[in-house]
């Protein structure tokens, strides 16, 4: 259930119906935007009932039902549009945010390399894993601790906040301390005891989508984090397993579109994932830029065919340059309108 307060409704009235909403067994959520203020009464549907009382409290306008399983997550609970700030960058504000770095942090040397190529060329948050979910036991599995800290000093000396996957409930308190972002990989979306952790956490999320979920999936999987108090989250569309096998996984560039309609959170793409090769990640790029998401994720390496892990689908830096080119270009396009075209 939503609850609208009056435009007039002091601090007081404000601090009533919480109180009442959390008597009743619910918890709140109270979402003051420049207007109005509403709060959410979140918990067991066996109770919404007794809530329409709630229409009686002084400063109340109206008690309005949420129909979506997802209640913090959906429009219906705030029509205006979530930005996520992370130092001056703003995610879901309007600009086109680019987020780059290598797959796995792998040295000082390659970390200073791509930290230097991604800042020049204009990203915004630089990307590095220190936990990397491998399918094979063999495979690099990340430097860890070491690479936390690696990525955190490369992060500093370029003056851009940092994202990288956390994937244990043991270990957020861990990375938090070094990152800026914590992202939650396709593989743990649903990792419920995950989800609640990070929803007690002070830093955003980026949270990828499954390869084998549906939006309303990802979008549960958003309310468990928001359920906890943590509304800083950011959606990432990063391509679903079909029956395909020309690409490492199908982008489902109709999700951006879809999502932005169903939720009030910001939206990126992953077309490093989502493709598994480096030449398709430009043209992605395009697609979401001009599909209307609020950013990308991608992979550089100085030396692709050397990565530990992920290097097909690594842009080189000349290319991460035209891939930033092209950006800001077609950003630009978008933002005047089709009239703006050369």
């Amino acid at each position: 259930m939503i609850i609208l307060l009056k435009k007039n409704a002091t601090q007081e009235q404000i601090d009533q119906v919480t109180e009442w909403i959390s008597s009743a067994g619910f918890k709140p959520h109270l979402s003051q935007g420049v207007e109005r203020t509403l709060i959410g009464a979140i918990g067991d549907d066996r109770g919404k009932i007794h809530l329409k009382s709630a229409a009686f409290l002084p400063g109340v306008e109206t008690v309005i039902p949420i129909l979506k399983p997802y209640k913090l997550a959906s429009r219906e609970f705030r029509e205006d549009d979530t930005v996520v700030r992370v130092g001056d960058v703003r995610i879901g504000g309007g600009e086109f945010i680019v987020m780059a770095g290598p797959c796995s942090v792998e040295s000082d040397e390659q970390m200073m390399e791509c930290g230097y190529v991604v800042k020049k060329a204009g990203a915004r948050i630089l990307r590095g894993g220190a936990y990397k979910p491998r399918t094979s036991p063999y495979s690099f599995q990340g430097m860890e601790e070491e690479g936390l800290k690696l990525l955190k000093r490369v992060g500093e000396k370029m003056g851009m906040p940092v994202v990288t996957e956390v994937m244990n409930t043991t270990d957020v308190d861990l990375v938090e301390t070094y990152s800026d972002i914590l992202q939650i990989g396709t593989r743990n979306m649903q990792n419920f005891a995950l989800l609640k952790k990070v929803g007690r956490s002070r830093r955003p999320v980026l949270l990828k989508r499954g390869m084998m979920t549906t939006i309303e999936e990802l979008l549960m999987s958003a309310e468990y984090i928001l359920s906890e108090g943590n509304e800083q989250i950011i959606l990432c569309e990063r391509g679903i397993r079909t029956f395909e096998t020309a690409t490492r996984n199908t982008l489902d560039i109709s999700a951006v579109p879809v999502l932005k309609e169903l939720t009030h959170l910001p939206v990126i793409i992953d077309p490093s994932h989502a493709s598994g090769h480096a030449r398709y990640v430009i043209p992605l790029t395009r697609a979401a830029v001009a599909v209307g998401a609020d950013g990308v994720i991608v992979e550089v390496h100085p030396e692709p065919e050397k990565a530990l892990s992920d290097g097909p689908q690594s842009l080189r830096p000349e290319q991460f340059y035209r891939l930033m080119d092209e950006v800001n270009l077609l950003a630009d396009v978008m933002r005047r309108g089709i009239g703006g075209l050369p």
